[in-house]
């Protein structure tokens, strides 16, 4: 394997894994000390921790849908593995990549577990979230910035 093929993979699995593994452990954290509906106020009507059931997908959207949702994780994560090898050697998009693909395993095991993500990150005037959905989001938006400044 090339020294270049090595760090993308270095990169690419330890972004994911980290993202990956705080995610977990956050929503372990809330699930143990947060009632489940109720809130830690951090930022009296601005921000609180939150311990939240999302049948959705992220900020709330597509509520009710936890198996097709379950279903689009695991395409999503077939399609990262399936486009590995043309992921460009730049680092950025490979950390943009990588944010995807722990974002999305995040949820994914969510998902399998507890038929339901779990959201926590509360700002009172957005839908509830948690750090997958803010690593899938920041990839994504990074990703389609990065396409459309190549072209």
């Amino acid at each position: 394997m090339k020294s270049i093929e090595k760090k993308k993979a270095l990169i690419i699995f330890l972004v994911s894994f980290l993202i990956l593994i705080l995610d977990q452990l956050i929503k372990f954290v809330i699930i143990k000390k947060i009632p489940l509906n109720s809130s830690i106020s951090v930022i009296p009507k601005i921000f609180s921790l939150s311990h939240i059931h999302n049948y959705g997908a992220a900020f709330g959207i597509f509520q009710n849908s936890s198996q097709l949702l379950l279903w689009f994780s695991i395409i999503i994560v077939g399609i990262i593995l399936y486009i590995y090898d043309r992921i460009p050697k730049e680092k950025i998009v490979q950390i943009l990549v990588a944010l995807v693909l722990g974002g999305t395993l995040g949820n994914l095991i969510d998902r399998i577990r507890f038929g339901y993500v779990i959201d926590f990150l509360n700002f009172k005037i957005w839908p509830a979230f948690n750090l997958a959905d803010s690593a899938i989001t920041i990839g994504i938006i990074g990703l389609i910035i990065y396409l459309m400044k190549k072209e």
